[in-house]
């Protein structure tokens, strides 16, 4: 077992075509033992957007801090702090901060899909 706070864990810049102002965090990865999942906290800065994808892995959402919007299959759907969100597989999505603020929500992947310890999107 571990305790840890999101704010000791490194910032990662996330650098993939269709990704614009979005930083991650690995809370908890392979690299801690963790078997099954990955926890990744996500940060995406206004005007800011994760990549428009789709993948064979579902994946839970909750959001931490802010509001933005979420496309799902081509429908869009606010989303805002305390929101959760099951995104299930093939599922085409990505997640946008059209506000002020920022937009921080967690997200866990199977581990075997996590893209190892590398910066994935969301």
């Amino acid at each position: 077992m571990f305790i840890r706070r999101p704010e000791s864990v490194e910032a990662q810049s996330v650098q993939m075509d269709g990704v614009a102002g979005v930083s991650m965090r690995l809370l908890v990865g392979k690299s801690d033992g963790a078997p099954t999942f990955s926890m990744r906290l996500f940060d995406v800065t206004p005007g800011g957007h994760t990549p428009r994808h789709s993948h064979p892995y579902e994946h839970e959402v909750i959001v931490v801090e802010g509001e933005g919007r979420v496309e799902h299959n081509g429908s869009l759907h606010p989303i805002q702090k305390g929101d959760v969100l099951y995104m299930e597989p093939g599922a085409m999505h990505q997640f946008t901060n059209p506000g002020p603020a920022p937009l921080s929500f967690i997200c866990l992947v199977p581990q075997q899909h996590s893209c190892g310890e590398s910066v994935p999107g969301s």
